[in-house]
C-alpha cells in the first residue's frame, strides 16, 4: 500500500510538472506571436523614412490575432470564443505562477477582442487573403495548385502576412500623417480668416467710436476757417 502511495504522489508530481511546462509553452507562443509595433521599433532604422516614430502612439496595436489564439482563419464566432475558453484556462494568472501570464493572458483577450469585432476581423481576413493571393502572382501558380495545401506554403503565407500588416500600417500611418498636415493648414486658414474678420471688426469699431471726435473737428475747423475769412474782409482797405 506504501508502495502504491509513493506511485500516486510521484505520478501526480509528474502530472503537475508537465502541466506547468505546457502552461509555459503556451505563454511563451502567445508572447512571441507576431505583434507588428514590435516588429516596427526592431527595425525603426529602416523605415525611418516614413517618420514611424513620430505615429508609433497614434494607432492602435497591431497583431494577427489568428497566430495568438492559435486558429485558422475563416473560423466561425464559436470557435473563437472556444478556443479562448480553453487556452485562457490553461495560462490565466490564478492558474500558474509563471511572471509572464498576465502579459499572455491580456495579449489573449485583445486578439479575441480583434477577432470577435467584425470590422477589426474583417480588415484582418483581408490582410491574410492579399497575402495568399500575393505569393501565388509571385509564384505564378494556380489557385488549385497543390502546393498550397502543403505546411511549406503555410509557412510562406504567415510570414506574407506579416509584411501586407506591415504596408498596410505604413499606408494607414502615411495618410494619418497626411491628413494632420491638411487638417494643419486648414486649421492655419481657418485661424487665419477669423483674425482678419476681428482686425476688420476692431477697426470699424475703432472708427464709430471716433466719430464723435471726427465730427467734432471738422466742425472746429470749419468754424475757424470762417472766422478767419470774416476778419481779412474786414482788414480790407477802402479804395
Amino acid at each position: 500500500m506504501a508502495d502504491d502511495s509513493d506511485d500516486k504522489e510521484v505520478l501526480a508530481a509528474l502530472d503537475k510538472e508537465a502541466s506547468e511546462y505546457l502552461k509555459d509553452a503556451e505563454i511563451s507562443r502567445i508572447l512571441n506571436a507576431f505583434k507588428l509595433d514590435a516588429y516596427m521599433r526592431r527595425n525603426r532604422e529602416t523605415l525611418e523614412w516614413l517618420h514611424v516614430n513620430a505615429l508609433l502612439l497614434l494607432r492602435r496595436t497591431k497583431k494577427n490575432s489568428y497566430a495568438i489564439l492559435d486558429l485558422k482563419p475563416g473560423v466561425p464566432e464559436s470557435d473563437i470564443k472556444a478556443q479562448f475558453r480553453r487556452k485562457s484556462l490553461l495560462i490565466h494568472p490564478d492558474k500558474t505562477k509563471n511572471p509572464q501570464a498576465p502579459d499572455a493572458f491580456d495579449r489573449l483577450k485583445k486578439a479575441q477582442g480583434v477577432l470577435m469585432d467584425e470590422k477589426l476581423r474583417e480588415r484582418l481576413d483581408e490582410a491574410i487573403a492579399d497575402a495568399r493571393m500575393l505569393l501565388i502572382r509571385e509564384r505564378k501558380w494556380t489557385v488549385d495548385n497543390p502546393e498550397l495545401t502543403t505546411d511549406e506554403f503555410a509557412v510562406d503565407w504567415r510570414e506574407k502576412t506579416k509584411h501586407v500588416l506591415i504596408d498596410n500600417e505604413l499606408r494607414k500611418r502615411k495618410q494619418l500623417k497626411a491628413q494632420m498636415a491638411e487638417e494643419g493648414r486648414e486649421k492655419r486658414k481657418v485661424d487665419e480668416e477669423i483674425d482678419a474678420r476681428k482686425r476688420k471688426r476692431e477697426s470699424e469699431q475703432a472708427w464709430e467710436e471716433t466719430r464723435d471726435q471726427r465730427i467734432s473737428s471738422w466742425r472746429d475747423f470749419k468754424t475757424k476757417g470762417e472766422a478767419s475769412k470774416k476778419k481779412k474782409k474786414k482788414q480790407q482797405p477802402i479804395g
